[in-house]
């Protein structure tokens, strides 16, 4: 079984396609300029890039990173076909070892959870060190509600022309396992099979809101999706500032 987005990479908008990137994209560029935000960001856990598009085309300096190899080289070659200039590298999120520091941090669409709880708190103090005094660091989770109640012991289908996606979770006490199943149609209308595990672990939001606050970011506030309510929404965003 290979690695988390190895093979999900080449597919991973297109199967996200009902999760409306134009308007989360939105969200983000609404609340970075109400927080006064500077112009060069950073993504943390980029993926395909969409967000990093996005921000790039209404005139932010962005800088993707993720530790997936195949996910940055998607990300790129949409970059290229879109006329975006996005700088991508690839680092791991609880590491970030660049030297340069940006006006603003966004780590959206789950990234944290796939780092260790134990692992949160340094994770959080390299993010700061990536930002300038008074930065913005934007970071959402899945919420305990959503991976306890609606993702664990559970199973996902999207069957669709090109690709069926199968998957498959297992609760523990701290994370969710899924084992993930692709099939991906050749040019010859076969199929090719591949397997992927992810991990997503448990964040609850106070011990997150106690590890940013431990690395030297001021949480401004936490809300739920798009800016929803927290209660049973399937993400918090912690929306803070450097200290």
């Amino acid at each position: 079984m290979t690695q988390a987005y190895d093979h999900l990479s080449e597919w991973f908008e297109y199967l996200n396609d009902d999760c409306d990137y134009p308007a989360w994209s939105q969200y983000f560029l609404s609340g970075l300029a109400a927080l006064g935000a500077g112009r060069k960001g950073l993504e943390v856990g980029c993926g395909s890039g969409a967000f990093c598009r996005a921000l790039a085309k209404a005139g932010y300096e962005m800088t993707g990173v993720d530790l997936s190899a195949p996910m940055l080289d998607k990300a790129a070659r949409l970059a290229r076909e879109e006329g975006v200039r996005v700088r991508f590298f690839q680092a791991d999120a609880a590491a970030l070892p660049m030297r340069e520091q940006f006006d603003f941090l966004l780590a959206p669409n789950d990234c944290y959870n796939y780092i260790m709880p134990e692992k949160l708190p340094a994770a959080f103090r390299k993010a700061a060190a990536r930002l300038k005094q008074g930065g913005i660091f934007w970071a959402d989770v899945s919420s305990a509600y959503k991976l306890r109640g609606k993702v664990a012991n559970n199973m996902f289908a999207d069957d669709r022309d090109e690709v069926t996606y199968l998957a498959f979770s297992r609760l523990f006490p701290d994370r969710v396992e899924m084992d993930v199943t692709l099939f991906a149609k050749r040019a010859d209308g076969a199929f090719d099979r591949y397997d992927e595990k992810h991990i997503q672990y448990i964040h609850e939001e106070d011990a997150v809101v106690s590890a940013l606050s431990a690395a030297g970011l001021e949480v401004l506030r936490v809300e739920g999706h798009l800016g929803e309510a927290k209660r049973e929404s399937d993400r918090l965003n912690f929306i803070c500032r450097r200290r």
